[in-house]
Order: C-alpha cells, then structure tokens, then sequence
C-alpha cells in the first residue's frame, strides 16, 4: 500500500463544462457560502457554444477562480487539462450540474487532515428546492429498488470507487495514474479502479455530500443512463473483474420485463404482477422518502426509465463489444450524450 501523506494539503477544485453556464452559476454561488474558502477553483470550458466565461468574470473577486477555454475533447480528459493548470497538491472534481452545501469544504479538509485518505468520493443527494422531477430521477438513482443502493452508500470505506459528480485525489495518484482515461463514459470508474490497483486508497466521506442536479427531462435522462450501461461493458473489456453480478440486474430486469409483456400479451395479465409489485414498492418508498404523492408517481416513471435504459445500453454493448468485437466507441454513435 503506498503512503503518500501530505504535509501541507492545498485544495483545487476541477470543475469541466459544456454549455451550461447556468448551472456554473449555481455552483459557484454555493462555492461563495462556503464556511472555509481557502480554495482555488479551475473552470474548464470544453469547447462550448454557450461559454460560461461572463459568468466566471462576476465571481473573480470574490473567489480565487481561474476559467480556460480549450476544443472538446470529453469531461476526463477536461479533468487532466485542469489538473495541469491547478495549484493545488489535491483536487476535488465536481460536475457543473451540482451544488455545495455550506460546510462541504470545511468536512473535507478536516478529514484529509486528521485521517488522510489518497482518493475519496462523496454522495449526491436532492436539495429541497429541484424541481420534483429532479427528486424523482434522485430517488431512481439512489434507491435500493433501483440500483441497489450503490452508489455513495458502501460500507467499504477503504474500497469505494469514487464517482466523478464528486470525487478528489492527490497529486502523487494523478502523477502515478497519468489521470483520465479517453474514455468518454466510466472514465471516472475507470479512473477508481486504477487508483486501487497501483496501491492507492480510497474512500467514502458520507458528510462530504452534494446536491446533484442530473438532467432534467426523461428524454436526456435516458440518453445518459443509457450511456452508463454500454460504459459497463467498456470498463469489463479494460478491466474484467470489474464486472459484477449486481450490474446485471438492469440488463437481466429489462428482457425479463419484456417477456412477462409478451406472455401476459398471449396467456394472461397475471404474469405481469412482479412488474406491478415492484411498481408499487417504487411508489410507496418513494412518496415516504420525499413526503410527496407526486414524487412517488414520478419516481415510477424515472425509476423504469433508468433501469430499461441502463439495462438496453448494457445488452446493446454486450452484442456490439462482446460477441461482434467491435472498438470501444461503437455502441455510442447513434446515441451520443454530450
């Protein structure tokens, strides 16, 4: 296990975007409200139409922030250019469509200093004030009868793969690890995976949350978790032992769904009493969870969307990358996210 342990820790944050001024806007008025502010922030700008450098301009007296513009080329490879232009010794990568809660910082800087960890991750969760489709995509994205539970919930503290909505790591990891890779989907798994396997360790700070805005209609939200299952299959072609049985629900949910429609289509409506169990389950937890009906209703639709479309992605890239053989890129084309 390498030690790397930081004297003096000194914090940059990396934030890439892609025409989304707006929401770079919300982040860095939460940044502002910080409790502790001794950070620098880089914004890099990945080839946007809609430039988010007017926005950079009103907040530079009052936070150290420093904007690049550069071609696109992905969120990892932005990551590495930011990197590069950082002062820092420790970065903290975030999404542009995320919020800080006023106390972010000053959690993990005190846990890097009193418990250093060379990598970490933190949660996401839904602020009061998204709207309530926000919340219900929340919900599907973290919920047990969902996704298991996964993501920013593992007791496996020193194992956790941080995500990149909210991760962070020094730069004796960056210089070992050479950073992202030119994945444009997973990179940030891909990136967890190898932090480990050079010896590094990682963790999860539950304190250390953020509000994660995600996308805002069913259409990109699809197009995203979509993305998210072919990545899957990317990552186990990279790394095969990656691949575990918990990320075969979506896939094996979604042929499963659609033959209980055929059978039930042919036979009877009973065999498609699992999908309405689980419907109302869905429901249920959900109107408790958010303290909202309406919510819980959403939460259906969010919450099928993300596994059929997770679940399509995955079988879609299993038949291209798998038994065609074909590169990595192949079952992006006619799906694209950006």
């Amino acid at each position: 296990m390498i030690e790397s342990k930081i004297a003096d820790i000194r914090i940059s944050f990396i934030i890439p975007v892609y025409n989304r001024p707006d929401e770079i806007k919300e982040l860095l008025e939460s940044m502002v409200q910080q409790t502790v502010n001794t950070f620098e922030i880089i914004i890099v700008e990945d080839g946007s139409d809609n430039k988010c450098d007017r926005i950079c301009q009103e907040f530079q007296h009052k936070l150290d922030l420093k904007y690049f513009y550069k071609e696109n080329s992905g969120p990892g490879q932005s990551r590495n250019y930011g990197y590069e232009k950082a002062k820092g010794n420790y970065c903290i990568f975030l999404d542009s469509d995320c919020v800080l809660p006023q106390d972010y910082f000053r959690i993990v800087q005190s846990v890097l200093n009193e418990d250093y960890v060379d990598a970490f991750g933190g949660p996401d969760r839904a602020h009061s004030d998204f709207s309530i489709l926000q919340k219900a995509i929340n919900y599907s994205m973290t919920s047990f009868f969902t996704t298991g539970g996964i993501r920013g919930s593992s007791e496996k503290l020193n194992k956790f793969h941080p995500r990149s909505f909210n991760m962070g790591y020094s730069r004796t990891v960056f210089d070992t690890t050479q950073g992202f890779s030119k994945m444009r989907f997973g990179e940030d798994i891909d990136m967890s995976i190898r932090i480990l396997q050079n010896g590094f360790k990682t963790r999860l700070i539950k304190d250390a949350y953020v509000y994660h805005k995600r996308r805002t209609n069913l259409r990109q939200f699809f197009k995203q978790v979509f993305n998210s299952g072919i990545a899957r299959i990317n990552l186990y072609k990279r790394h095969p032992k990656s691949l575990k049985i918990i990320h075969l629900a979506p896939a094996i949910f979604t042929l499963g769904s659609i033959c209980l429609l055929v059978i039930s289509i042919v036979y009877s409506v009973f065999f498609l009493l699992p999908n309405l169990v689980h419907i109302l389950i869905i429901f249920l937890d959900s109107s408790l969870r958010n303290k909202s009906i309406t919510i819980g209703m959403l939460s259906i639709a969010t919450s099928y969307t993300q596994l059929f479309g997770y679940g399509s992605g995955f079988i879609i890239a299993t038949w291209k990358r798998i038994i065609l053989n074909q590169k990595e890129y192949a079952a992006y084309i006619d799906n694209f996210y950006e």
